[in-house]
Order: structure tokens, then sequence, then C-alpha cells
């Protein structure tokens, strides 16, 4: 074995030894929260977005790119190498090993940057908001609170929203919150527009951190009733909030607490799509029943969903929903998408005063 196969051997050592430690360190929540998400993390994910800040353009989508060259080259030159039988024997060991290495580092660089995050102390709980189970009448007065909501905001006029208008009035909602709860603190904002959002859309996202660069990349080709809580669901992942169900909350709990009349429309209007759902599942009579109770308005604002993501919709989008659910899966969340969901009962929590006070009228 040559120097640079030993060499190369040595890193792989190295680089197993560092990813289990930090497999390990990913089943103890108590540590990560203080030592990584409240730690180095907060200070990291500051640079990141002080860094992506300072391009016009999506940065992270960018990395993304040099990174998928970096690999179709080396891919390129390993079958070069075959196809002109220039592998030596010592090459049978040594490329595997680069392989793994270069996996090794992948793995590392997500988790340090932002994956340890997936295993932090439940949100929801930092919040207080419990977890008791409700049964389908509540489930009901909870459609019946939100369609409410949305039938006295329906009237408001409706503006639309550069990425740069999202950015700083989610960073205004965010700044309210934090005045409540530290949690909501958020420096530095970074929110871009994905850089094809045709693509993007054809796949089926509304909007994704990027680890990289630590931006939040917003899909502007959506309708306009979901850009102002994609943003603030987007921010929260920049917060370190990485499980989907509880980026859903948190950017419930800013845009619905929003000054703007637009970010608490969004937030209720994409909260009832969540619950009815829910109910339809649980109780297609009282779906019906609810459903014509909506106003004419959010009624044309959910058709206009539903005319958007038939026009693009495609084979592509049910596969990446197949892989994002084997995605969660992978990363402590068993239930796959469907934590998604898991949003309905901390609204039910959060909330249930008010339902309370319903079933007594």
């Amino acid at each position: 074995m040559n120097k640079a196969h030993k060499h190369t051997l040595k890193k792989f050592i190295l680089l197993f030894a560092l990813s289990a430690m930090v497999y390990v360190f990913g089943f103890f929540p108590r540590l990560v929260e203080p030592l990584y998400s409240e730690g180095f993390y907060s200070l990291t994910s500051v640079i990141q977005r002080f860094i992506s800040g300072i391009f016009p353009f999506a940065l992270g989508d960018f990395l993304y790119l040099l990174l998928i060259l970096y690999t179709a080259r080396s891919l390129y030159r390993f079958y070069k190498k075959i196809i002109q039988k220039r592998l030596q024997q010592s090459d049978r060991l040594h490329v595997p090993l680069q392989v793994l290495n270069f996996t090794l580092v992948l793995y590392l660089l997500f988790k340090g940057l932002w994956g340890l995050n997936y295993s932090r102390i439940p949100i929801a709980r930092q919040l207080g908001i419990s977890n008791e189970k409700y049964n389908t009448e509540e489930l009901v007065l909870l459609g019946k609170y939100f369609i409410a909501r949305l039938n006295n905001l329906q009237h408001l006029k409706r503006a639309a929203y550069t990425t740069a208008q999202l950015e700083a009035e989610a960073k205004q909602a965010y700044d309210k919150m934090r005045r409540k709860n530290a949690f909501f603190n958020y420096r530095s904002p970074a929110v871009k527009p994905v850089l094809n959002s045709w693509v993007v859309t054809k796949i089926g996202i509304e909007g994704y951190y990027n680890p990289l660069s630590g931006e939040a990349n917003i899909n502007m080709r959506l309708p306009e009733t979901s850009l102002p809580f994609v943003s603030c669901h987007e921010i929260a992942h920049q917060l370190g909030v990485a499980r989907e169900d509880e980026a859903n909350l948190v950017g419930y709990l800013v845009a619905i607490n929003s000054e703007n009349p637009d970010f608490r429309y969004s937030a209720a209007y994409n909260m009832l799509k969540s619950i009815l759902f829910e109910i339809r599942i649980k109780s297609a009579e009282d779906y019906e029943a609810l459903y014509k109770t909506i106003n004419p308005l959010t009624l044309k604002d959910i058709q206009n969903d539903r005319d958007f993501w038939q026009k693009y919709n495609s084979d592509m989008y049910m596969y990446f929903g197949l892989a994002f659910d084997r995605f969660l899966k992978l990363n402590n969340q068993p239930k796959g998408t469907d934590s998604y969901q898991d949003i309905v009962l901390w609204l039910y929590n959060l909330h249930k005063r008010e339902l309370h006070k319903m079933q007594q009228l």
C-alpha cells in the first residue's frame, strides 16, 4: 500500500470515528439543546446568514450546483479510467475509500451545519404546549374556530410581496414574538427566492432551508395566500427548528400574531387546510357541513391552490414525496410525512380555551 492509499485509509478511520461520535451524540437531546442548538448552531447559523445575505441570489443553490458538478466530474473520471483500463489493482480499495470519505464529509457537514437540530428537545415542549388529544367533536370545533377567523379577515385587501418585503414583514413578526420569548430571536435575515421556481414547483416544493448557506429559500411562484406563512415556516428552520411539524407550529405562532393582516390570513388559511384534511379523514359528513360555511374568497383561494398544483403536478412530484417521506423517517420522524398533521394536535391545545367557550354557547 503506497502513501496515498495509507493517507486515504487514515482519513477514513478519522472520519468514521467522528461520524460515529456525532451519531451517538444525537441520542442525547438534553446535551444537543444547550451545546449545539443554543450554542454552536446559534453562532454558526448567524455567520452563515450574514455571509449569504451579501449575495443577491440564492448562494446555497449555487453551492449545490458546484457540489453536483464536482460529483459528476469525479464519476466521469472514474468511468474514463475503467473504459481505458487504467484502473489498477490497488484502486479497487482506494476508490471505494475515497467515495466513503466523501460521503462521510457530507454527513458531518450536514449534521454540523444544521442536521443535529433533529435531535433537540421538542419545540412544543419548550414552548409549553401540551399534547392532549382531541376527539372528533373538538376537532370540528377547531375547524369552526379557524373558519370564523378567516371569515373575519377575508374582506381585507391582499398585497403582492417581493422576497425582500416578505423578509422584512416576517422579521418584524419574529421581533414581536421575541419580546415574549427569546426563542424567536431572529438575527441576520437571509430569505431568498429559489433559483429555478419552475423545477421546484414541478417537484412540489414550497420552500426549503439550505444548510450550506443558512438561507431560507422561498418558491415565489406560489399563490399569494401561501407566501407569508411559508416565509415564517422557512425562517423557523433557520432558527434550528428542523422538524417540519414544529416549523409549521413556529411559523403559525409568528404569522398569526403579526401586525400584517395578510400574514394572519396566510397562517389561518394554511392551518385550516390541515384541519380540514384531518376532519375529512375522521368524519366526511362534518367536513361537508363545515366546507359550506367557508366564505367565498377563501373558497376561491382553495380552488386557486388546487388549480395551481394541478397545473404543475407531475410523476416527479409523487416520486419526491416518497423520497421525502423516507428522509423524515431517517431523521427521527417515524410517521414520515404524516408528522405534518401533528400541527393539528398543537393547534387544538393552543386554542382549547376558545373552543371550550364555543361549546358553552
